[in-house]
């Protein structure tokens, strides 16, 4: 095959769809491919030489991937390359229209998909080119000003694009990147989650080991260091864990995760959230920044095996620990992340294992051979995943995941997995209590299907249950009870249902396993009777009286699905089946509606299977019976006709459809009764006469396979060659499917054209002599006529040739062909046309004809339009097959596909009826093919039909009338264009003779419907501007009225679309910078075009309100940034600032800043060395923080610039994070103000710019203005508008400060006013005015200040609750992204004194939030502010008042921030942690020393005088409560050492019980230990936190102790492997909790019990012999007698008590740690606890307790765990198990 092949192409194909191949005319294939591919060549170049983007290139892109989707890469490797670099050179020309570059990318990602046909050696792409677009779209500056409109889709398309190219990218592309973005990693500023995920989506991975050095292993430790070193989770954690997850699964093998793993594993579990311990206090941001599962899964399944297989020892532990979590009475947030973590991980170790053993080598790297997964390795990962993916099984969110889990794991070791399920669904269809447990079991059973029968060496027993299951499956037929259905479709399509018991005798080699199931087979028979009993059981009890006709229609699909089981078959059970249906069809007589249908398709089943016996029976006796009752005269013209006739009807209708040639003997017979039938009166007969047209027709006309069988040959051979029992689950084989096709034959072709001129040449006669008036006819005859017009064309469809003619020219100018191309779908029309008439074009011509005969006469007629809209489609677009059809085959082909596949083997490896299908779909597929039609004149008369259909007078035909037009707008290629105009022809104001429904058709047509084309908003100048001023004009029509809710909405709907999926338009469409074609020129003045239009109808005084708002959102996405807005539209928008409706104005306002970001003037850049500057050498190595270096950006209170010569020289960087991790290679900083562009002057503006001056300096203009800005909009809901800052920003920013003076007035007015909406408005302006006055000079900038800062400490004196929040905005934004050392009026403003304490608490809070809103911004650039600003604030921070002290909490956490460990940097500047905490200890040592109760007995007034030192230290403690709450969020890593140190005295205040009415100061403490005790440890940090914790354990506060031990389970929990991987550590945290287990407070007791259950529960330690021994023997200890019960002494309780109960707490805390299953040891303990019942108090309360625990949790699988226990075990358990009778 391989050579002719190629002799015929002429090239080696990369690689070709291989469906192709089985189609029955695959020998035509190569030639029509290759011309195909020629002329996609030849055009596309052209289009390209001649720069011709539009038509020219896109339509020949989207011809070339539809070539991808009908052949695949069937190219040579040269040409894929070539056309990768065209298609990446059209993709990253810098402004191309949005669309067209989405288009071209998505062509890109599929030419780019199969990494293994081009190696890097065949191609390579720079990396920059896709950066620079990447970054002008996801990161635009005008987007958010509205001068650009992308569609939300973009990212994810760039994204996508930029996975597929990074494979080849250069060698030299990692290092260049990191010179690129290492600068921005500034851990406290936005760049660096930019940075990180560019790092993410751009490093290449996949690389060769010798070039690695060039690689990963620049990045990894630097990456890896950092990732290790962040302890609060980041919002860019994440994206790091991408990179390394990426990294480990390309490179297996070749990095060293050994050191990690540990880390890694705590870090996956912390990830989860899971609830632990007492009290479950989780940190916000651990929920909303949480690890992407995919790529945790993916890290884990590419770390496991190598030499050691540490990873799995870690695998075992996370799942131990989580195991209890799965178990189904658990639920809450985290459980779908662990259902998702359960179903991934086996898929993904599944296709890792794929890719080392069986998929083809090619040229990435394969996986070391030390490195591959051994079986050992499967073994133990399979049993690892057993317990917590049973225990799935019944989950509260379904088991769907758990069956795909199962269904992975019986890939690679079914004998594990599969006994245990099979265990489960036994009893499962046995019970009827329990549904639930049925549809779990059933559901996981399908997914293990092929590997339970497949069996293989490993698990031989499999088939052997494939019998008793389907035997317990068959009650379940029965409506109510799918799951079984499902079950027993499946496994009847994967078995052949032969007898094979012969065999047994006639050969003597067969295994043991064979002859089992040899004779086990017999019982298929048996299997198959019992079946169609239940069937017509099910079919009986439906009839139409009792049921609703929905639930009906569910029953048929899943009977079909049944009764296609006969499929596999054979004939002795087939003739027995065929027999009983045979025998049931014909002795009743059904209604057709129900249980008719249902058993019409079992017949059209059994018909389907055997054709030639069924026919033999079926077609005779329904041909006689509708022969014999239809020989009366008058039953042709009866209303209501016999049951038994229309049951026969339908049963012949049905059994008709099967292979066409085997109903070639009949047509005699068949023709007959289509004559005596389709004329009958009764409208349900000839519906179902024209369904048996229809299927005979379709039988014969079209090309489908015939058969199904699992295997090529079906299985009528004698026993002894062949024994279906070995091809059991077997996959078809794809290179010899021996697909028997059906091709109509010349005798069917003949037969259906007999029929077509016997039946359907009279209906069309008659129908064109009533369109001519000539003939008279009722409307039950013309919808008669039409309805077998319909069925004809639906049966003989596919034999018909297309619609042809002329082709409309002149839509489009193009230098380039624009021919559509054809497909072979099987049929020669050339043989058919000569002798034969072209029935699709004669239909056509009546068609249109009776049409417009019926709208003129008879358009109350809706039926027959309806009926003629169906035949209008399907002459445009059907030619066998539906495209909604298709596409729902093919989303359950892929379901199939997915549930049976085989992802280990992988190679295509379905089932052989699967394949078939696939075929079909591929055969279906060229048939549907239509995109880029030619549009031609009969469609172009078809479509203006549609179009007066959809703007006629009812409703319901206008909407059927528009979705065929929508469907065929998208087929033909611009035919828009043309059928544009006339749709607006019916808004336009001048026509008086539009009705009201043509204007809703009208408007109906330009909306579109959700999937196909909306006119209002076709991607092009013409179109645009064409519909968008129609729209608007449209409101002078006279059919328009706004009191018609209907026309209103159709109005909103229609602007919503339009600014829904509006993108900005390309105007200069070069593919390279030759000077502006003449395209351009055009294209320019329709844009002007379109504005002066749109502005023209805003001028008219009579448009209604809705419009003009309609046009003014359709100017405002006329903003470009390429493209500076005509001054009229300036002028407009300008005066719409002080319109009157509030919508228009706040569209203006934002309008307007657009507008001022066009006219910004250019600023000159210059490159700066900053060594030169700083006079310090960089340092070799990387070295990031506050170093000397970068110490000339920061704030220094001594050398600010204070005069107009320090500015000038000054070098001022305005962006944060430049210099911090390290520089740029070339900084970049604006040029002295010399150089610089001169300001706005009146002499130098153009026209826009003048208008905008003109207004802004005309007091009244100002004035108007203002008062509206400072109106309210929605009360208590405005907020700070970042609209309005950006256009005070740009007035300032573009022409200095002349209009200052005119808004000096006003400014100062309102900043008087304490009225919220003033204040919010000063805020706005001044944010404005700061940033906008960026560049301005320095005596402008030194006056500005002079007027702001008095005008800014009223307003803030003013503060309110209502505008703080605004103030903080107003700051933040003032001073983001700004060199400190420029805003220092501002800083030294702010930072006088803020606590005055004058105005109250209040203002002192709101002061703080403003300051740390500025000082926020700033970072690390002012260390010396935040040492002042923390000298002022500590001698204050005991403060009285709730408010104060928790913004001081807040600040103090900025203030810190800076202070981080992270790797490579220095120690900074900024204040440290470390010295603060020991500042804080000396102050409250009175409280450490002190040994009483700590209570809130604080006045909270200030009190006269000084208070104690210990009420002090009391407030300041509470203070730094919520410094160290406000800081468990927020910084990067947390200060451990310092929060160790104030452990003991948060232990000391934490209150035990779980109360709310516990003062501030104790819910603080508690909250604080929760927090601290989730925090990620270092290794090194574990034993300095246990050795603390050892202490406190032996304070003498009871309180303490307890909280210890809470304190524990949370952190072992939250660093658990971290702990594991410290030997020492294990044994200290056991000796404690077993210590603690004898305190002598029984509180405490308790708890040690609780600690010790879970840390066993999650195998953190283990129940080893000396532990129980242990117990035992203190359990033993001996109590003193009772002494008399009046002496005092009894109420302490003695040792030897507590050490008993301690004993007794053990083994209830061992018992109680595995709440799902039995272990061996537990029998020996609940005897040993039993013999405790009797104790004194509180040891039988413990005792009772455990018990009723142990029987709640052991209750629902008691049946199993019974058979841990022996017998005598039992009775003792069984007398302690139930409850002692009350009234005995």
């Amino acid at each position: 095959m391989k050579k002719e092949q190629v002799e015929i192409l002429g090239f080696v194909p990369q690689k070709e769809i291989v469906y192709n191949k089985l189609l029955p005319y695959a020998d035509k294939l190569h030639r029509e491919s290759n011309d195909i591919l020629a002329q996609i060549k030849g055009n596309l170049g052209r289009a390209v030489q001649l720069r011709e983007l539009w038509p020219g290139v896109l339509l020949w892109t989207r011809k070339l991937s539809t070539y991808l989707r009908l052949y695949g890469r069937k190219f040579s490797k040269e040409d894929h390359v070539l056309f990768i670099k065209l298609l990446y050179e059209l993709v990253t020309i810098p402004k191309l229209d949005i669309s067209m570059m989405q288009s071209f990318a998505r062509l890109l990602i599929n030419l780019l998909k199969k990494k293994e046909l081009l190696s890097r050696d065949d191609l390579e792409l720079p990396w920059r080119p896709l950066y620079d677009l990447y970054e002008s779209i996801l990161y635009s500056k005008t987007e958010h000003l509205g001068l650009n409109w992308f569609p939300n889709s973009v990212e994810n398309v760039l994204k996508t694009l930029v996975k597929s190219c990074r494979l080849y990218f250069p060698e030299s592309a990692t290092q260049e990147m990191l010179d690129e973005w290492r600068p921005l990693l500034c851990p406290f500023d936005v760049t660096m989650q930019k940075a990180i995920s560019y790092f993410e989506l751009f490093l290449p991975t996949i690389m060769p080991p010798e070039q690695h050095h060039k690689g990963f292993k620049l990045w990894f430790d630097e990456m890896m260091d950092l990732w290790v070193s962040v302890q609060n989770l980041p919002a860019w954690e994440g994206n790091l864990v991408n990179i390394f997850a990426r990294l480990a699964n390309d490179n297996i093998g070749y990095v060293n995760w050994d050191p990690y793993i540990p880390k890694i594993f705590t870090r996956v579990l912390r990830s989860f959230n899971l609830p632990v311990g007492t009290s479950q206090m989780i940190v916000p941001r651990y929920l909303s920044n949480s690890y992407d599962i995919g790529h945790v899964v993916l890290w884990i399944s590419s770390m496991l095996g190598g030499p050691q297989n540490q990873v799995q020892k870690q695998l075992n532990g996370l799942f131990s620990s989580i195991a209890s979590f799965y178990h189904p009475s658990n639920n809450g947030r985290w459980l779908m992340k662990l259902m998702k973590l359960l179903q991934r991980l086996p898929a993904s170790v599944v296709r890792r294992l794929h890719r080392e053993r069986y998929k083809k080598p090619c040229w990435i790297t394969p996986v070391p051979a030390s490195h591959r997964l051994t079986d050992q390795d499967v073994t133990d990962f399979v049993e690892s995943m057993k317990q917590p993916v049973l225990m799935a099984m019944f989950s509260k969110t379904g088991s769907m995941d758990a069956a795909q889990a199962l269904q992975n794991l019986a890939l690679m070791r079914p004998e594990l997995v599969i006994p245990p399920v099979l265990e489960k669904t036994y009893p499962a269809m046995e019970t009827l209590t329990e549904p639930h447990q049925l549809t779990a079991t059933l559901s996981c059973m399908i997914g293990m299907a092929r590997s339970l029968l497949s069996g293989g060496r490993h698990y031989p027993e499999g088939p052997a249950h494939v019998l008793p299951l389907l035997m317990r499956a068959l009650p379940g037929v029965d409506p109510n009870d799918f799951s079984k259905c499902m079950f027993i479709a499946t496994f009847t399509t994967l078995v052949p249902l032969v007898d094979c018991s012969s065999a047994l005798h006639e050969k003597n080699d067969l295994t043991e396993m064979v002859r089992e199931l040899c004779s086990a087979s017999a019982e298929f028979e048996d299997f198959v009777l019992q079946f169609m009993d239940r069937c017509f059981a099910l079919i009986d009890s439906s009839t139409l009286e009792q049921t609703r006709e929905e639930t009906e229609t569910e029953k048929m699909t899943h009977l079909e699905s049944l009764v296609e089981l006969g499929r596999e078959t054979v004939n002795i059970l087939f003739v027995v089946a065929l027999e009983k249906v045979f025998n049931f069809a014909t002795t009743n007589i059904f209604e057709t509606r129900v249980a008719g249908r249902m058993v019409a398709d079992m017949c059209r089943a059994t018909a389907k299977c055997h054709p030639a016996e069924s026919l033999r029976l079926f077609v005779p006796h329904c041909c006689n019976a509708i022969t014999h009752l239809t020989a009366n005269e008058d039953v042709s013209n009866e209303e209501e006709l016999d049951k038994e006739l229309l049951w026969n009807l339908q049963l012949l209708s049905e059994v008709s459809r099967v292979d066409g040639e085997k109903l070639l003997p009949y047509r005699t017979q068949l023709v007959q009764i289509l004559q005596l039938t389709l004329r009958l009166r009764c409208k349900q007969g000839y519906s179902l006469a024209c369904n048996l047209l229809h299927h005979i027709l379709r039988s014969t006309a079209l090309t489908y396979p015939t058969d199904y069988c699992s295997v090529p040959g079906g299985f009528n051979r004698p026993l002894q060659e062949y024994l279906p029992i070995k091809d059991w689950g077997r996959p078809g084989d794809l290179w010899n499917l021996e697909i028997q096709w059906h091709v109509p034959s010349a005798e069917e072709t003949a037969f259906v054209f007999y029929v077509l001129d016997l039946l359907l040449q009279p209906e069309l006669q008659r129908l064109q002599k009533y369109a001519q008036g000539e003939q008279d006819m009722s409307r039950d005859d013309v919808l008669q006529s039409l309805f077998i017009v319909q069925h004809c064309l639906l049966g003989a469809g596919s034999m018909l040739p297309p619609l042809d003619g002329r082709t409309v020219t002149g839509l489009v100018p193009s230098m380039v062909s624009l021919e559509e191309t054809k497909l072979y779908i099987g049929v020669d029309y050339g043989k058919i046309d000569e002798s034969r008439e072209n029935y699709r074009e004669a239909i056509c011509k009546v068609m249109r004809q009776l049409l417009h005969y019926i709208l003129e006469h008879s358009e109350d007629d809706t039926k027959s339009l309806f009926a003629i809209i169906k035949i209008i489609s399907d002459l445009m677009h059907f030619r066998g097959s539906h495209k909604h059809e298709f596409d729902s085959r093919w989303k359950s082909f892929t379901l199939v596909k997915k549930s049976m596949e085989n992802r280990l083997h992988g190679k295509k490896q379905h089932i052989r009826a699967l394949l078939i299908d696939r075929v079909l779909l591929q055969h279906e597929m060229r048939k549907l093919l239509v995109e880029g039609c030619e549009y031609k004149t009969v469609h172009r008369d078809l479509l203006r039909d549609l179009l007066r259909l959809s703007t006629s007078t009812y409703s319901q035909v206008r909407s059927k009338a528009q979705n065929v037009l929508f469907t065929a707008l998208g087929t033909y290629n611009f035919c828009c264009r043309d059928i544009t105009p006339r749709v607006l022809e019916l808004l336009e104001p001048t026509r008086t003779d539009v009705t009201q429904q043509q204007f809703k058709g009208a408007l109906y047509c330009l909306l579109g419907n959700h999937c196909g084309v909306c006119l209002a908003n076709l991607h092009d100048w013409d179109c645009i501007a064409q519909t968008w001023p129609s729209i608007v004009r449209s409101g002078l029509s006279s059919a328009m009225s706004l009191e018609k809710p209907s026309i209103v909405r159709l109005f909103d709907d229609l602007a919503d679309k339009v600014h829904r999926q509006y993108e900005t338009i390309g105007i200069d469409f070069t593919v390279s910078s030759v000077a502006l074609n003449l395209c351009c020129v055009s294209s320019f003045r329709k844009y002007e075009k379109i504005v002066r239009d749109l502005l023209e109808c805003l001028d008219d005084r009579d448009l209604p309100w809705k419009f003009e708002h309609i046009a003014i959102g359709f100017l405002s996405l006329l903003l470009r940034d390429d493209y500076p807005l005509p001054a009229p539209a300036v002028l407009f928008f300008v005066q719409s600032l002080n319109h009157d409706a509030l919508v228009v104005r706040k569209m203006a306002i934002a309008a307007m800043a657009g507008i001022l970001k066009q006219l910004k003037r250019p600023r000159k850049k210059i490159p700066v060395s900053p060594c030169d500057i700083s006079g310090v050498t960089e340092p070799e190595g990387l070295v990031a923080g506050d170093k000397p270096g970068n110490d000339w950006l920061q704030y220094h209170g001594d050398s600010l610039p204070n005069t107009q010569q320090d500015w000038d020289n000054f070098c001022f960087v305005e962006k944060t994070h430049w210099g911090y991790y390290c520089w740029p290679k070339n900084l970049m900083v604006y040029a002295p103000a010399a150089e610089q562009p001169k300001d706005l002057s009146a002499e130098n503006m153009n026209e826009r710019e003048r208008v905008i001056y003109d207004h802004f300096t005309e007091p009244m203009f100002i004035k108007q203005l203002i008062e509206f800005l400072s109106l309210e909009d929605r009360k208590g809901k405005d907020k700070f508008n970042p609209r309005r800052f950006c256009l005070f920003k740009g007035l300032f920013r573009n022409y200095s400060d002349a209009f200052l003076p005119v808004l000096k007035p006003h400014m100062e007015r309102l900043a008087n006013d304490s009225h919220e909406s003033t204040q919010r408005c000063v805020a706005e302006i001044i944010a404005g005015l700061v940033r906008g006055s960026k560049h301005w000079s320095f005596s402008k900038v030194e006056t500005l200040w002079k007027f702001l800062i008095p005008l800014m400490r009223t307003a803030l004196s003013n503060i309110t609750v209502e505008t703080y929040a605004d103030w903080g905005t107003c700051v933040a934004t003032a001073c983001e992204s700004r060199d400190p050392r420029k805003l220092h009026w501002l800083f030294e403003m702010l930072m006088e004194c803020p606590l005055s304490g004058e105005g109250g608490s209040f203002v002192d809070a709101c002061h703080l939030y403003v300051l740390q809103g500025g000082l926020a911004q700033q970072e690390w650039r002012v260390p010396e502010l935040l040492h002042r600003l923390l000298s002022y604030l500590e001698p204050k921070l005991t403060q009285v008042y709730k408010n104060v002290r928790e913004r001081i909490g807040s600040v103090l956490t900025y203030i810190f921030m800076i202070d981080v460990t992270l790797p490579h940097t220095l120690p900074t500047k900024s204040p440290h942690i470390a010295e603060f905490t020991e500042r804080i200890l000396s102050q409250l040592k009175p409280l450490i020393e002190g040994d009483e109760e700590i209570q809130n007995h604080v006045v909270e007034e200030n009190g006269v005088g000084e208070q104690d030192e210990r009420t002090q230290a009391i407030r300041l403690l509470k203070t730094v409560l919520k410094w160290l709450m406000a800081s468990a969020g927020r910084s990067f890593s947390t200060p451990v050492p310092q929060q160790l140190q104030l452990l003991p005295l948060l232990f000391k205040i934490a209150p035990v019980e779980n109360d709310d009415s516990y003062d501030e100061l104790k819910r603080d403490a508690k909250m604080c230990l929760s927090l601290m005790s989730q925090g990620l440890l270092y290794p090194e940090q574990i034993p300095t936190v246990l050795k603390v914790l050892h202490e406190i354990a032996g304070s003498s506060s009871w309180h303490a102790r307890f909280s210890v031990l809470t304190y524990l389970q949370i952190m072992v929990f939250y660093n658990l492997f971290t702990i594991l991987s410290n030997e020492q550590a294990v044994q200290d945290v056991r000796a404690l909790v077993i210590r603690l287990l004898e305190d002598e407070q029984l509180e405490v007791r308790e708890m040690a019990a609780t600690t010790l259950s879970g840390f066993l529960q999650c195998n953190f330690l283990a129940m080893d012999a000396s532990m129980q021994t242990h117990f035992e023997a203190l359990c033993k200890t001996r109590l003193p007698k009772k002494r008399k019960r009046d002496s005092v002494v009894d109420t302490i309780p003695s040792v030897d008590l507590v050490r008993r109960h301690a004993g007794v707490l053990g083994l209830s805390a061992c018992i109680l740690s595995s709440p799902y299953d039995v272990p061996t040891w537990m029998p020996q303990l609940l005897m040993d606890l039993s013999a405790h019942l009797n104790d004194t108090q509180p040891i039988e309360m413990t005792v009772k307790k455990t018990l009723s625990n142990f029987r709640r949790t052991h209750h629902d699988n008691w049946l199993e765990h019974k058979q841990q226990f022996t017998d005598d075990q039992l009775v003792v358990l069984t007398d302690l198990l139930v409850s002692p009778c009350y009234y005995a």
